[in-house]
């Protein structure tokens, strides 16, 4: 072979090499490169409106954004909430964060069954920024066991529209008041002039006007005493000797907000949730809201509130302190309360959405410094029906209300007992 053949060939032989390494190194990218491990969080609620839950995911989404590897899963329990969620904590099959409800809350912190976070605070997580009554009903022997996600008062709604048929101005500021509305707006644009509901979920502050109690310090029922009977015999008169009030079943609806979206009643007291409803369902419902009218020169209304709190058993409490921390921090809960279904728990979070200017809102978020909160200690389950069945009874007229609240008392504290 030539010298000249000879280089040709070796040439080529090369500028095969070349090709065949630049293709190998062409490939290289695409070989699988370690992957980022990735934990995931599972979070459970029970189920709100279809746009509730929408916002949720999109919140959680954001979350999962900034989080790239913490993976959250998402679980609705629809029915039975709590006998679930305690079920699984025995179980040790629990979520890693769930809702809590106020209401319940006693109850599972002083079970050992929940993570306290006093140690996962940092000063950035700005404790001070949530309103006091709400952090309040998660702290348990000096330790906190969740953060309030959102949470609602209970403000007056009235129609406009009836308010003018009848000559009237301005809202009720005092029971009283409201008593003689109710009389002059029972029969004109609406049946009846106030939709009542008779839980004891909207009778606390009633119970609290005149010093009465709803439990005493060791948890049982305290109802029946002459003081809480009579924040109750308002309800019972106006009912029964006025008859300007009526409930959900006489005027056959489900809630207070349909009774007064349906115009059925002039008048009724609920909570932020109402706002979107009517402004959804009733288009043309011309309505404005008040402060609870005053009970024996007193403010009050409820407050009801729902925490972020862990699992005690959770396997990885660093990413779900990642998660509440979020949700309740001041991005998230801005992102949450944003659309308006729920009030944020945090100050400045309020003030950044102007909750506190907004006429249909403002009295809601005042409500919040003289509110009652919805606790009737670790047993609620048992005062509450007990309550719920013989103050309808006694609402009704089937029984003198001292004889249905004292028969009330006794079996729910009978009930406790049992369960201690």
């Amino acid at each position: 072979m030539s010298k000249k053949r000879l280089f040709n060939f070796l040439g080529l032989v090369i500028a095969i090499a070349i090709t065949i390494i630049a293709c190998h190194s062409l490939q290289l990218p695409s070989k699988p490169l370690a992957s980022i491990a990735v934990t995931t969080i599972k979070l459970s609620g029970w189920g709100g409106s279809p746009v509730e839950q929408k916002l949720l995911r999109e919140v959680l989404q954001d979350f999962e954004a900034r989080h790239p590897t913490i993976k959250v899963k998402y679980e609705v329990i629809s029915d039975q909430y709590m006998d679930v969620i305690k079920t699984r904590l025995v179980g040790e099959a629990a979520p890693d964060v769930f809702y809590l409800d106020a209401l319940e809350a006693p109850f599972l912190m002083s079970q050992n069954v929940l993570e306290p976070l006093d140690a996962y605070i940092t000063p950035e997580f700005d404790l001070t920024d949530f309103e006091d009554t709400l952090l309040d009903s998660f702290k348990y022997q000096n330790q906190i066991y969740g953060f309030p996600k959102d949470y609602s008062t209970l403000a007056l709604f009235y129609n406009k529209k009836a308010f003018a048929a009848a000559s009237l101005s301005n809202p009720p500021a005092t029971w009283e008041e409201l008593r003689n509305y109710s009389k002059q707006l029972t029969g004109k644009i609406n049946k009846y002039g106030f939709g009542e509901i008779p839980e004891l979920a909207r009778q606390a502050y009633k119970i609290k006007a005149f010093g009465g109690q709803l439990v005493d310090q060791n948890g049982y029922a305290n109802f029946a005493s002459a003081a809480s009977l009579q924040g109750l015999e308002l309800v019972i008169d106006q009912y029964q000797k006025d008859h300007s009030s009526a409930q959900k079943s006489d005027v056959g609806t489900n809630s207070g907000s349909e009774m007064f979206g349906q115009s059925k009643v002039a008048m009724v007291i609920e909570g932020n949730w109402a706002i979107p409803y009517l402004i959804e369902t009733f288009p043309e419902l011309e309505f404005a809201t008040a402060p609870v009218p005053t009970i024996n020169d007193k403010k009050g209304t409820m407050v009801f509130t729902v925490a972020y709190v862990m699992n005690k058993q959770a396997q990885h409490k660093a990413e779900a302190w990642e998660l509440i921390s979020y949700l309740t921090g001041k991005e998230g809960m801005q992102k949450w309360t944003g659309k308006g279904f729920a009030l944020p728990t945090r100050k400045s979070v309020a003030k950044n959405l102007g909750y506190d200017q907004d006429p249909l809102r403002s009295p809601l978020v005042a409500g919040v410094d003289y509110a009652t909160p919805w606790r009737v200690g670790k047993y609620p389950g048992a005062i509450m029906n007990n309550f719920d069945n013989q103050f309808v009874s006694a609402l009704l007229g089937q029984q003198p209300l001292n004889q249905a609240m004292l028969k009330a008392q006794n079996d729910a504290n009978q009930q406790i007992k049992a369960m201690e």
